[in-house]
């Protein structure tokens, strides 16, 4: 693995990637922590869950739009654009903060995410381009390796101020926003930071593509049914995609509960333990993708996906029979590390097996599928919640899936 780094780009490539997925989960867990701190029960669960479907939504709708500009121009380039907008977005962020604007920081968690959606196609397309094909596995697993401590690094710093400034001083969610507005500035700075790293990024885009978006096709679904049928022409492309979403889905809805579940069965209410207990998760992940790509060396590991989606399984059967933080700390890391097993060698055979020249529009399609998946079990979350039924019945339901 050492090797990737020795190439031209690499390290700046890799702070991009940390970045991005350090500043657009800032502003999920500030939105996130609001919603532990105000709201209890039900409607904690469906609140948590709207705010993860703002994020996901955007890569069902962006699905056509961001494949066809990762193809047809320099993905370094796209990933210029896209950075530039988050300064843009997360300043409008800081003045909602500051204001006082639940709903429209809450709002603005969709055009965040509609920015990541422009994003993701480019910049793992990128990959390929960047590290070669002989380098694929280890660059997936170091892709995964960073972004995972980012998200262990964001969740943790972001909860800990978010604690700190807050404490009890506040009455409603206006209160808790006004009181923790100096974080938006730190949102503002990493995108900042992010942007001017991206200008130093090299163009390795060797062909031309001489396609043209054409709106109405794009409105009238032409694009989607064209998409799709290029995703699906390698059945072992679908199913890996296929996977990949049965796994994030069964993620999403764990992450969405468990906060209702530390807080009503295990009396928790400090943010900072809840959110951390989760964290751990990405330590395991880290440790998941540096197996995986040890084990891939020299080809894909499949067998690492089929260890990872029984272990996953046998941890959400567990968590609700489980009252002590430790264990559940320890339950965390290992969902982490068969997570781990699991996203690295899909990945990578999705990149592998696709033509480069349909790469941006069939990693977006993976996005589509797996964004799909995700809300569908999300909304499935939301309704067993409105009608009242508890959260240790959804991880039982969680763990038959991964069974699955």
């Amino acid at each position: 693995m050492i090797r990737i780094f020795q190439i031209v780009g690499a390290m700046n490539y890799l702070l991009v990637v940390f970045l991005n997925a350090f500043t657009d989960l800032g502003h999920k867990i500030i939105i996130q922590n609001t919603i532990f701190k105000v709201y209890d029960g039900d409607t904690q669960i469906v609140l948590t869950a709207i705010v993860n479907g703002l994020i996901l939504l955007p890569f069902i709708l962006m699905f056509s739009p961001s494949g066809f500009l990762a193809d047809k121009f320099p993905k370094n380039i796209i990933m210029k654009y896209a950075a530039f907008f988050a300064v843009v977005i997360t300043f409008c962020i800081t003045i909602a903060y500051y204001n006082g604007w639940f709903y429209t920081a809450f709002a603005l968690t969709f055009l965040l995410a509609l920015q990541s959606a422009m994003y993701g196609p480019a910049k793992y397309g990128y990959i390929r381009e960047l590290f070669g094909i002989k380098n694929i596995s280890a660059a997936n697993g170091a892709v995964q390796a960073v972004t995972t401590i980012a998200i262990l690094g964001g969740i943790i710093f972001y909860s800990i101020l978010f604690e700190y400034l807050l404490q009890d001083n506040f009455t409603s969610q206006e209160d808790v926003l006004k009181t923790i507005a100096p974080l938006g500035w730190l949102l503002v700075i990493g995108s900042i930071i992010e942007f001017t790293i991206t200008l130093k990024l090299p163009n390795k885009k060797d062909y031309t593509c001489d396609k043209v978006f054409q709106r109405k096709k794009y409105l009238r679904g032409e694009y989607l049914y064209k998409n799709l049928k290029i995703i699906s022409r390698k059945n072992e492309i679908l199913t890996s995609i296929i996977a990949l979403a049965l796994f994030w889905s069964i993620s999403q809805v764990v992450l969405a509960i468990f906060g209702e579940y530390a807080k009503g069965q295990l009396g928790i209410t400090n943010a900072v333990i809840v959110q951390g207990i989760m964290a751990l998760a990405v330590i395991g992940i880290v440790i998941g993708s540096i197996v995986a790509a040890q084990f891939s060396k020299y080809y894909i590991n499949m067998g690492l996906v089929s260890i990872g989606a029984l272990g996953i399984s046998i941890i959400v059967f567990s968590i609700p029979f489980v009252t002590s933080i430790g264990l559940l700390m320890s339950l965390f890391i290992v969902f982490g590390m068969f997570s781990g097993f699991i996203m690295v060698p899909l990945n990578a055979r999705i990149q592998y097996l696709s033509p480069r020249v349909h790469l941006g529009t069939i990693i977006a399609g993976s996005n589509f599928i797996q964004n799909i998946f995700m809300v569908s079990f999300l909304l499935i979350t939301t309704l067993f919640a409105y009608v009242g039924i508890n959260t240790q019945a959804l991880f039982f339901v969680m763990g038959f899936v991964g069974i699955y």
